[in-house]
């Protein structure tokens, strides 16, 4: 089975929340990857959506700049669409 993985930058213009987090996340740029399986379907090929994951500060990870984060996709659309909305 082929594996994909694309990375895509999303922006956050103010402080954002996520569940599972206790606190709010800082407003600013966060890299997003999508991991993706490609499966058959008939007599075409498409890709099947794995985990999403998003790079965040590490905070609590002494000696890391940073910490992958499994992430529900809905989750995150609901945060940027928060976040274009609210003034």
């Amino acid at each position: 089975m082929t594996s994909r993985t694309t990375q895509t930058v999303v922006r956050f213009s103010k402080a954002f929340a996520l569940p599972g987090f206790d606190s709010p996340l800082p407003a600013g740029d966060y890299r997003v990857d999508r991991d993706e399986d490609q499966i058959e379907a008939g007599s075409r090929l498409a890709w099947l959506h794995t985990k999403t994951f998003i790079h965040l500060p590490a905070v609590s990870a002494p000696g890391s700049t940073q910490q992958m984060v499994p992430i529900e996709p809905a989750y995150l659309e609901a945060a940027l669409q928060k976040d274009k909305t609210q003034p």
